[in-house]
């Protein structure tokens, strides 16, 4: 099974911008006009545009908006050293949402995209093994 990530954005090119910029993916094609695949971690991350207001389900009738929402589902990046990826992601517009959290062996900061959706980044102890 593969993974795959799609993220839904009102604009392209300034969400290809974020992403390329905060978490060092690569921009590897735009399908149509409204779909760009980005590359560089474990799974390949889609970014959809889907304009707000626009009807994100049917039943019951929910309206997409990119001002920050909370869902249950969000995506963690592990890295080498939290602090320096968000040092990254805050100059390319992310918004840090917590202080350090530290569990297990792990550290974790969370943050929000210019779009409203949330991430985090992780960065685990040297002694601890990560599993892909």
């Amino acid at each position: 099974m593969k993974l795959i990530i799609n993220i839904d954005v009102p604009d392209l090119k300034p969400a290809i911008a974020f992403y390329c910029e905060a978490l060092g993916l690569t921009h590897s094609r735009t399908l149509d006009h409204d779909t760009a695949e980005l590359t560089g971690a474990s799974s390949t991350i889609y970014l959809l545009q889907k304009g707000g207001g626009t009807q994100a389900v049917q039943a019951p009738p929910v309206a997409r908006h990119y001002q920050r929402h909370w869902t249950p589902v969000h995506f963690d990046l592990v890295v080498a050293d939290v602090d320096q990826a968000a040092t990254r992601a805050i100059a390319a517009g992310a918004k840090r949402e917590t202080d350090h959290l530290d569990w297990r062996g792990s550290r974790c900061l969370s943050f929000s995209d210019p779009f409203g959706h949330g991430f985090c980044f992780i960065q685990f102890e040297e002694n601890e093994t990560y599993r892909n």
